[in-house]
């Protein structure tokens, strides 16, 4: 493509830098005055076509360069399915379909923008967009008061990152790689793990306070607490961001190693700086409209296909949402650079952990609407289980194939476990069992 690119501009280049100079003897002559006129609109036309290439260029890279887009005409059906018959269950299904190739495109723009702003304001562009989709749709449901959904939703893209992405990525490597174990940088690894159970403690106290009925206001110390806590977290992740930025220490600084890795599977700068940004704003706006109708059909998505609200928000909305990452960590596994893997589903994880929740907890705040971190007993529990069984398969720096199965296996008792319960504060009615 870049060969035919150049080839291209090379053409107009030929085309444009003709000049009438050899040609002009007199001014005053009407045929050179001819000549001239004839110039300037042979140039107009040179730069007609070529802002006409560029867009058809911009297009075909945006729309058609990777095949997960052939999903993207499901978030215009999940309109119509809405207008026309507005059934539920469709456009739910239809919109988090189309929310899929949006995501994976909004993390390609990231990293196309961020080869023009450089090392320091790229990171912090990937931290700020890294996640957008999920944040979208957390604040779209605090606008529509399902602070359940928010909150689920949120620990399902943890649980998501940790157990089922880091899983599939393991088993795959190790499947590649089954006569050796493949080996990683565990000073990165026990860096995200520390801010993972900090996450964990600025969770569990404020559920601990609520179920222990030991608050001082009640029901306003808990809210209080929460909001406290989620500024200190996000104090510390912004510490994090700016320690790793920074690469004072070699041996903690593993986004470093992950993006020069990364530089070398990359081919080159696809698109311009200012096609990036628009892009960026289009794709940004049409999550936006998608996470919309994605939140208005999730409770009648759930009476339609007779399935728990949790487990809709923990299980389905983080595996379509995490779809791209999923992808990408498998594909650097099976090419031995398992620290880019890790990158993706352990940093992915510390990202909603210490800067999705409490900004959401932030956000809340500023909309009056009282979003604590008390995500109750039951959701507390399976993120704690779950940092200390992650953190534990990472001690020694190596993986295989029979760490992804049991992270994997992990994964599908906890997506058993939010199918069988009920949330107690969604006022859902308990179904019959059956197998």
């Amino acid at each position: 493509m870049g060969k035919l690119d150049g080839q291209f501009e090379h053409e107009f280049e030929d085309e444009c830098c003709v000049g009438p100079s050899p040609l002009i003897r007199n001014n005053s002559s009407p045929e050179i005055e001819n000549h001239n006129e004839s110039f300037s609109n042979d140039g107009e036309k040179c730069s007609i076509s070529y802002m006409k290439y560029r867009v058809f260029r911009s297009l075909n890279i945006i729309l058609f360069s990777a095949k997960i887009n052939l999903l993207m005409p499901c978030g215009p059906a999940a309109i119509v399915v809405k207008c026309l018959t507005g059934q539920h269950g469709w456009v739910f299904l239809l919109s988090l379909l189309g929310v899929v190739p949006l995501a994976e495109r909004l993390g390609f723009l990231t990293e196309q923008l961020a080869f023009f702003t450089g090392p320091t304001v790229g990171g912090l562009l990937n931290a700020t967009f890294g996640n957008a989709t999920e944040l979208i749709i957390s604040i779209y449901a605090l606008k529509k008061g399902m602070i359940r959904v928010v909150q689920q939703s949120l620990l399902g893209s943890i649980l998501s990152n940790m157990l089922l992405v880091l899983g599939c990525a393991f088993f795959c490597g190790g499947i590649v790689y089954s006569k050796k174990d493949q080996v990683f940088n565990k000073a990165a690894v026990t860096v995200n793990s520390g801010l993972l159970l900090m996450a964990v403690m600025g969770l569990l106290f404020p559920a601990v306070l609520h179920f222990t009925h030991t608050e001082i206001h009640l029901g306003k110390s808990e809210l209080a607490l929460s909001r406290f806590s989620s500024c200190i977290m996000l104090v510390a992740y912004g510490s994090y961001i700016i320690f790793q930025l920074r690469g004072q220490n070699s041996s903690y600084d593993g986004d470093t190693e992950h993006g020069e890795s990364q530089k070398d599977e990359d081919e080159e700068v696809q698109i311009s700086k200012g096609e990036a940004i628009f892009w960026l704003a289009i794709v940004t706006i049409w999550i936006s409209v998608l996470s919309e109708y994605l939140v208005d059909a999730i409770e009648g998505a759930s009476k339609a296909w007779n399935m728990p609200i949790a487990f809709i928000s923990v299980i389905l909305l983080p595996i379509v949402g995490n779809a791209a990452e999923h992808a990408s960590a498998i594909m650097f596994a099976m090419k031995d650079k398992l620290d880019i893997s890790l990158g993706v589903a352990i940093g992915s994880s510390t990202q909603i952990s210490m800067f999705g929740i409490p900004f959401c907890v932030v956000i809340g705040w500023i909309m009056e609407r009282h979003m604590d971190l008390n995500f109750q007993l039951f959701e507390t529990a399976a993120l704690f289980i779950t940092v200390l069984v992650v953190a534990f398969m990472l001690q020694d720096g190596t993986s295989n194939y029979f760490k992804g199965v049991m992270l994997i296996l992990s994964y599908i008792i906890v997506a058993a476990s939010f199918y069988v319960h009920v949330d107690p504060t969604s006022g859902e009615s308990k179904l019959p069992f059956c197998l």
